[in-house]
């Protein structure tokens, strides 16, 4: 059944500072020690094991060779001999071509056997405790459009995945309208075959995103980085209209393009709530529609004291709640645009990621927390009088 666009609030979520899952292929190299230089091993036995890795990773499996791939290294910092088997604990690097700023990362086992006196690489894992990367799922598909690069797991159709590259063509020049300031341009989408095999590739229980519609990781803050990866949950986004799709990748893609300007120190109402202003600023949707269960509240006579904290958005808990947390961030986006401006609306959160809010908000706006809660508290009661 298609899900209603007011619902869509409770179906996206922004994961900050988490390990960035991918998938890669292509030529490479392993590099003959734990440190970055490199120095040889004393022990023959384990030259032999770092050699042996060396020699396979230069030839990775045909199966990946469809993703595209720079800088692929494997970097192995540990080896345990047990008699016919080794252990090499390595650390895998790479570029997803046209997209990584910088090396993602992803820990990795390999495990050799030996027989008529070399060793030969039989299993390639992620190391104890390590998420996996896409393709540690079954096979990869890849679909590209002109803003994205769409890798889909093992089961998903090549037609699926060129929808959600086409959806996520359109959410990129959306994101850019929202949010003018220099950013690649560009999203990298991940859609694992199933809700279970995308909580595997994000290390948490599958029923913390039952019923989103996905997720985005990625390292805060400015500098060199691997790109955002947007996470699909297919089973959620399956069951969106296609204009809830549009408005969940379009957030999801202005996670990504604000993600340099992003710190800390960013409030959540502000991040979440200027996802979902960039994603319905141009619907059309009245804040009826789009926040219903704000408006509930509020023509019940409860209407919010204060700003939503953070832990308003934890999931797990009550959904109406996190709907109307969602709902009035996205409430005050707009009302902060609308009354200050667009621009206005950039600067405070650019500023609030470098200086405390109350600073943020005197330099912005000129007002401070109590009298920007006070307005918008105001505008809530005209809104759904």
């Amino acid at each position: 059944m298609p899900v209603p666009v007011p619902v869509l609030l409770l179906l996206c979520l922004v994961l900050l500072c988490v390990p960035l899952v991918g998938c890669g292929s292509g030529s490479g190299s392993v590099a003959p020690s734990g440190s970055a230089s490199g120095s040889a091993s004393a022990d023959p036995v384990e030259r032999d094991v770092r050699r042996a890795v060396a020699d396979w990773s230069a030839a990775p499996p045909a199966a990946l060779a469809a993703i595209p791939l720079e800088d692929w290294t494997y970097e192995v910092s540990a080896v345990r001999v047990d008699g016919v088997r080794a252990f090499a604990r390595a650390e895998l690097r790479y570029r997803l071509t046209g997209y990584d700023a910088a090396p993602a990362g992803s820990a990795r086992e390999v495990e050799l056997t030996r027989g008529g006196g070399s060793w030969a690489v039989t299993t390639d894992r992620p190391a104890p405790g390590a998420l996996p990367q896409l393709w540690d799922q079954g096979p990869v598909s890849v679909e590209r459009g002109a803003h994205a690069l769409v890798l889909g797991g093992s089961g998903q159709s090549s037609g699926a995945l060129s929808e959600i590259a086409a959806e996520a063509d359109r959410a990129v020049p959306a994101a850019s309208a929202a949010w003018p300031r220099p950013w690649a341009g560009r999203v990298v989408v991940l859609v694992p075959g199933s809700l279970d095999a995308m909580a595997a590739l994000l290390g948490r229980p599958a029923e913390e995103y039952r019923g989103l519609g996905a997720v985005t990781t990625g390292r805060t803050g400015a500098g060199p980085a691997p790109a955002d990866r947007v996470v699909v949950n297919p089973e959620g986004y399956g069951q969106l209209t296609a204009e809830g799709r549009q408005v969940i990748l379009t957030h999801e893609t202005t996670h990504v393009a604000t993600r340099a300007a992003t710190t800390s120190r960013t409030p959540l109402w502000l991040s979440e709530g200027f996802a979902d202003w960039a994603a319905y600023r141009d619907s059309g949707r009245t804040p009826a529609e789009v926040a219903p269960s704000l408006a509930r509240a509020v023509r019940r006579g409860d209407l919010p004291a204060e700003l939503p904290a953070a832990g308003a958005f934890a999931f797990g808990g009550d959904a109406d709640a996190l709907a109307r947390a969602y709902e009035g961030s996205w409430l005050a986006c707009r009302f902060i645009a609308r009354r200050w401006g667009e621009a206005a609306l950039l600067s405070l959160y650019e500023s609030s990621g470098r200086d405390s809010l109350p600073a943020a908000l005197a330099d912005t706006l000129g007002t401070d927390s109590s009298g920007l809660t006070r307005a918008w508290r105001e505008d809530l009661a005209r809104e759904f009088r």
